[in-house]
């Protein structure tokens, strides 16, 4: 048995391909659909005209629908596999070995592509505060040909700096950058939710309709659930030019509005208040409710006896709510209030002890109960000594609502924010559990956008990087955030606190170095690629590569064992084993292959096994034949080489 090389191009190297699942999932439905092309598999399209009775539109045609320049390099990019990788980083973690939390620094365009293979239709939230548009925000430019590359240079981590500048109304493309940006972002991530899952969007003004245009193309216009109001401030501004801005909106949508699992709150006591009990009710205290319908109808039109002893009927156009022989049953048991007089019109009685302690949640959402932007700036001050390096983060009572309506109390449901910011997501999440004993967990991405202190604006940030010792970028603080955060938590929690940690990792080119040679030295090119990982990648970044890529949970248990001497990794209690290290001698490769499948064995794996080693560390092709041999007779047939 020959083990198989694991190349740049392979499919264990690269990200979910889009591309290839669509085509699949295609042929799955209507096999004559698909067939072969120039470049490999590809529709038909005279076939998909025919099957659906030529009911098509094409990009030229008048139809409904939100359109813009660069719509179609947008949805492009949108498909575009990732040639990135996530490099672990536990020195900057907290708790790396237990904690099922990811803080992850990078670009979220690829870092949700990375995601994909890991993490589709697992996520049950997402919540993204975005940038509003509002002429200073940051709007990232991508790249079609190489986005990784376009990263680096933006984020300043490559030798081709660029500057990153803001999306102002005098560029010409004032909202077509912006669509253009969040779209493929959108469509990556609603891939990600969950049967029952939920996104929650902030969003001003500026955008509110163009995004709405876009989330119902991408999630579809029957799968929005509501768009809700936020009192972001609690007094009107007296410089406003017209209107004192005092709201923000949150845009809802769910992946599938048919399997949307939306939680209902608890009843405040001031909701509860308005159940008395005027006649001393033996059920307890009760509400009126109304007993008339907006309709006439003849059966139920009719006059009712008063305790005083007068008649009424229903006003005109108006009947009772039941009819004649139930209204005598409800007046038989006390369920009729006829007012302290007697004399009142009739109303039913409604029972607290009857009607749910929940109700679903409002389309408003005053500041009372969700915070306003002067108490999240109040948080930030009191978590980072007196110091707020946020202009507008979201408050901590915001986040944890959407938390109690897109999330089960006490679940280990998914929470994803792809626009982490300040890191708010995060906090709520560890205090929403803190609450109610849950185990959520969340992914958070965030840009190391370059701060400037020489900018009015970010002056306050990037001081406080340097007081902290960190980089002058905008996830350093995010980081900082969530560690003080877990902080205050574990001071809090009444007894045991939960997972306060996270996992950092950082986007980066990947460990797997693509065929690059130079026509002016190919002797040295091709002795470089006998080795063709990357240099200076230690064997934990390409663990999780290999984690990533084979759609393993980037939180999944690993062990580890010495076993013929050599240091071997056992992820997800025996779904891949890999060791990695740099020489496997002939001599080795026996006891190396009979101990790892000896510990599989002990293990109980169920299902295969994928186990992986590097290329270049077997002395030569009989120390690689003779390892894979014993490993496939022991039921571990995958074996692969990078």
């Amino acid at each position: 048995m020959s083990i198989e090389k694991i190349e740049a191009n392979s499919p264990e190297a690269q990200s979910a391909n889009i591309v290839a699942d669509n085509l699949a999932q295609l042929k799955a439905l209507f096999p004559e659909l698909v067939t072969e092309g120039a470049n490999g598999a590809a529709i038909n399209v005279d076939v998909l005209k025919a099957l659906i009775g030529d009911q098509s539109v094409t990009d030229a045609d008048e139809k409904y629908g939100l359109n813009w320049h660069g719509k179609k390099k947008a949805r492009q990019i949108a498909l575009t596999p990732s040639t990135g990788t996530l490099r672990p980083c536990p020195e900057e973690s907290v708790d790396w070995e237990t904690t099922q939390n990811l803080m992850i620094e990078g670009d979220n365009l690829e870092v949700l592509k990375l995601l994909q293979k890991s993490y589709a239709g697992k996520v049950k939230l997402i919540y993204i505060d975005p940038p509003y548009n509002t002429g200073n925000d940051f709007v990232y430019p991508d790249s079609f040909q190489d986005n990784i590359k376009n990263y680096l240079e933006l984020t300043r981590q490559s030798e081709y700096g660029s500057k990153i500048t803001t999306n102002t109304e005098a560029s010409g493309r004032f909202h077509t950058d912006w669509l253009n940006m969040i779209y493929p972002r959108l469509r990556l991530a609603r891939t990600l939710l969950n049967e029952s899952g939920l996104i929650f969007i902030s969003i001003g003004d500026a955008e509110v309709a163009n995004l709405r245009g876009v989330c119902d193309e991408v999630f579809g216009a029957e799968n929005f659930v509501s768009s809700i109001v936020w009192q972001k401030k609690y007094g009107p501004k007296s410089d406003a030019k017209h209107f004192s801005e005092s709201h923000d909106f949150i845009l809802v949508y769910a992946r599938s509005i048919e399997t949307a699992t939306i939680v209902r709150l608890p009843k405040t006591e001031k909701q509860n208040d308005r159940y008395t009990n005027q006649d001393n009710d033996p059920r307890g205290p009760w509400k009126a409710g109304d007993v008339l319908r907006n309709e006439a109808r003849d059966y139920a039109i009719y006059p009712i006896s008063l305790p005083s002893g007068r008649e009424v009927m229903p006003p005109p156009n108006t009947s009772w709510r039941y009819t004649k022989e139930k209204f005598a049953e409800l007046i038989a048991d006390n369920r009729i209030w006829f007012g302290k007089d007697g004399d009142s019109r009739p109303a039913y009685k409604r029972f607290l002890s009857e009607v749910s302690d929940s109700i679903p949640a409002e389309t408003i959402w005053l500041h009372t109960d969700a915070g306003h932007n002067d108490a999240a700036k109040k948080e930030l001050r009191s978590i980072f000594d007196e110091q707020a390096p946020f202009d507008t983060p979201k408050p901590i009572k915001l986040i944890e609502r959407i938390l109690s309506v897109g999330t089960e109390p006490g679940s280990d449901d998914v929470v994803l924010d792809f626009f982490a910011g300040s890191g708010t997501t995060a906090h709520a999440v560890f205090q929403i559990n803190m609450k109610d004993g849950g185990k959520r967990r969340f992914i958070l991405i965030q840009l190391p956008e370059q701060l400037d202190l020489s900018s009015k604006e970010q002056a306050a940030s990037a001081e406080f990087c340097d007081q902290i010792s960190r980089p002058r970028t905008i996830s350093e603080i995010t980081k900082e955030r969530i560690r003080r955060a877990g902080d205050l938590i574990k001071g809090q929690a009444p007894l045991e606190s939960p997972d306060v940690g996270f996992r950092v990792f950082k986007l980066d080119t990947s460990n797997i170095r693509a065929w690059s040679p130079n026509f002016n030295d190919l002797r040295s090119s091709l002795f470089d690629q006998l080795d063709h990982l990357e240099a200076g990648r230690s064997s934990d970044d390409i663990l999780y590569e290999i984690l990533l890529k084979l759609g393993l949970d980037l939180c999944v248990p690993i062990e580890v064992r010495e076993i013929a001497g050599k240091q071997v990794n056992s992820v997800g209690a025996g779904v891949l084993m890999a060791c990695l290290d740099e020489s496997i001698k002939a001599s080795e490769a026996e006891a190396l292959a009979l101990g790892m499948a000896a510990w599989r064995e002990e293990q109980g794996t169920v299902g295969d096994t994928t186990a992986v080693f590097r290329d270049s560390a077997f002395e030569n092709d009989i120390a690689k034949s003779n390892l894979a041999a014993i490993l496939e007779q022991h039921g571990i047939k995958q074996v692969r080489s990078l």
